[in-house]
């Protein structure tokens, strides 16, 4: 699917970026196809997971440069946007998790920052160069970035536009774990199986969109707490809540039965 490949197993969703012979350069057609798995996995009850890697050896080279110094002319109409995967990965109910593979340079780098847990390989360079391009950083890494790891970091990473490891993404608090390359996507895919089994999909739904709000909307403690009990309130005395303790109680895997699909609701903004 123009660039991008879906796999879906035991209720992780692998979504793949995938032209190799290009190190998984980016392309608008990747962005739209990218978005559209976004939604289609975040709408599937099958689905409590999501992992995006890249197809070996890279994550992503960063925006395809294959039309040479044109690569950044003006856009002729209107529909050009610096955050062409819509809609962005925080933005889900799902958790996201890169599985940084490889090289992520540009978009590459800035769309892994989207990401919920990023697992990185210690072996790959990183950047968001573009201001070494002429250009500037895209997908939101002015926002992700500084509310990842702080305004001195993200300073430091988009006004310099120079490259790191995955060692240095680990200290920076860019990344979660850094590991070599082929162990990266199993890493992930662990994480994401112990959370696809024990986590109740619709807790994890309602805390990564109360974390993530709380970010966007600069909540104070206050509005946190009273949407902390609103969010308490909507799943205390449900069938959920009485499953993890019983599942606790007996030493096995919990059975959910929880739908976002038909019992969700987003929470209020203030």
């Amino acid at each position: 699917m123009n660039g991008v490949r879906i796999e879906i197993a035991d209720g992780v969703a692998v979504v793949t970026l995938n032209r190799p012979e290009r190190r998984n350069a980016f392309t608008a057609d990747m962005g739209r196809a990218l978005g559209r798995a976004y939604r289609d996995l975040d709408a599937d009850d099958a689905v409590r997971v999501i992992v995006l890697t890249g197809a070996a050896p890279a994550f992503c080279a960063g925006a395809d440069l294959g039309d040479g110094a044109a690569t950044f002319e003006k856009p002729g109409g209107p529909a050009f946007s610096a955050s062409p995967v819509d809609p962005p990965a925080f933005a889900l109910r799902k958790l996201v998790i890169a599985a940084v593979n490889g090289h992520a340079i540009g978009i590459g780098m800035t769309l892994a920052m989207q990401a919920d847990i990023r697992v990185v390989a210690a072996d790959a360079r990183y950047a968001i160069p573009q201001v070494r391009l002429g250009v500037v950083p895209d997908a939101m890494a002015h926002w992700t970035v500084a509310k990842v790891a702080g305004m001195s970091v993200a300073a430091d990473i988009l006004l310099s536009g120079r490259t790191f490891d995955g060692a240095e993404a680990v200290r920076l608090g860019l990344a979660r774990h850094c590991l070599p390359a082929a162990e990266v996507l199993p890493a992930a895919l662990a994480i994401a199986t112990d959370i696809a089994v024990n986590v109740a999909p619709m807790s994890a739904a309602l805390s990564k969109r109360l974390l993530w709000d709380t970010a966007i909307h600069g909540y104070d403690p206050t509005r946190v707490a009273d949407l902390e009990t609103e969010s308490h309130l909507r799943v205390m005395g449900s069938p959920d809540a009485a499953e993890g303790i019983r599942a606790r109680i007996d030493h096995r895997e919990p059975v959910w039965s929880a739908r976002l699909s038909s019992d969700w609701r987003d929470l209020p903004q203030a």
